[in-house]
């Protein structure tokens, strides 16, 4: 009962939060010129079939739209969807690495309890869209309508994945993913996963987020500092004198994350757990929907 109360909790923070803003239309431009026929269901001979992606079926899906054909060259049942609805389906991540949990007051949230109530309250700004949206990693397919927040709230709660980039697995082509995170891990380890995902023609946002003393290493004195992903213990007796190299490196990941985003045509914004989350929401807003 207290684990279905907090889903609800959090379910209702992200909706109020999602409705201060109109609701999210996720642009397909990229392929609207070249599918058009294609979503209007007049297929062309020999490479139209390209048109048409196959997904298999779930509970809830519509018998009319299976595919007997494809499925009968396997032991599964698969539907049969355009490439212009794959793009209208967004896939969420976040990042449940250690180094999430982490705030540093308590009047703050941590950094994955943002990440959960943003990626929550985009969801629902795309289901009142008619979106579809699906978490990335835990999820075979993206699915709206109603009950689909109440379903990522409950997924959430019960992923017991700790890492700080997501598996390497393959998402539908012209689809988006939405990536929320603190973006701490090596570069070329972030570097491959958007360039993977990217060759794919996969698009994407990346939302870094950042607790403000890790932006200012706001101390004095001497400081213990202790990782949270067995990264050691180390102990600075003035602690000032290393701010000037330390903001340097966090300034450098930072930068090195955004340039990947762009080398790979995707977008990048940063956002602090301080600030209200509606400015993240904003700017989410801004990158996935070009006209408001």
């Amino acid at each position: 009962m207290a684990e279905t109360a907090a889903i609800d909790r959090r379910r209702h923070a992200a909706e109020q939060l999602a409705a201060t803003l109109p609701p999210l239309l996720v642009a397909a431009e990229r392929i609207a010129a070249t599918v058009a026929q294609g979503v209007h269901g007049r297929r062309r001979v020999g490479t139209g079939d390209a048109f048409w992606q196959f997904r298999p079926y779930q509970p809830g899906d519509a018998v009319s739209r299976i595919d007997w054909r494809q499925s009968a060259k396997s032991q599964r049942v698969f539907l049969r969807e355009t490439e212009w609805e794959a793009a209208q389906s967004v896939w969420l991540w976040r990042d449940a690495s250690a180094s999430m949990n982490w705030r540093s007051a308590r009047v703050l949230q941590t950094k994955i309890e943002r990440a959960e109530l943003l990626l929550l309250a985009l969801a629902v700004l795309l289901l009142r869209a008619g979106e579809h949206v699906a978490l990335y990693g835990l999820d075979r397919t993206a699915r709206g309508g109603r009950g689909a927040s109440i379903r990522l709230a409950d997924r959430l709660s019960h992923d017991k994945s700790a890492n700080s980039l997501p598996p390497p697995e393959p998402l539908p082509a012209h689809s988006n993913v939405v990536m929320f995170g603190d973006f701490l891990a090596p570069l070329p380890e972030i570097e491959a996963t958007v360039r993977g995902l990217a060759a794919r023609r996969v698009n994407g946002h990346l939302l870094q987020i950042v607790d403000p003393a890790e932006e200012t290493l706001p101390y004095g004195g001497h400081v213990r500092f202790e990782g949270l992903e067995a990264e050691g213990v180390i102990t600075l007796p003035r602690v000032e004198q290393s701010r000037a190299d330390y903001l340097t490196r966090f300034q450098s990941q930072h930068e090195g994350v955004a340039a990947i985003a762009r080398a790979s045509g995707w977008t990048y914004s940063r956002h602090h757990t301080d600030r209200p989350a509606q400015t993240a929401l904003l700017a989410l807003y801004g990158a996935l929907s070009p006209t408001i």
